[in-house]
């Protein structure tokens, strides 16, 4: 399982999230996505590009007031 701290990205962190899955994550590894969420529209947006992605979802969740996780599994 790795951790990945996106807050710093603010609203643009898409891409940086689905590299760090595809790139730095093994097939059937866990990680966890730290980001900001501002309004709720990111946490919707994640969860659709973990699925097109062919990943799987396994958690979603507030930190905090500003902040979001989830967790995915590499599925390819």
């Amino acid at each position: 399982m790795v951790r990945y701290d996106l807050r710093h990205l603010h609203d643009d962190f898409y891409d940086r999230m689905m590299e760090l899955l595809e790139t730095k994550t093994q097939v059937g590894e866990v990680a966890i996505f730290l980001f900001e969420i501002g309004d709720f529209s990111p946490i919707q947006k994640t969860a659709d590009m973990v699925k097109e992605a062919g990943h799987e979802l396994l958690n979603s969740l507030k930190f905090n007031e500003a902040d979001w996780t989830i967790v995915v599994r590499r599925k390819k």
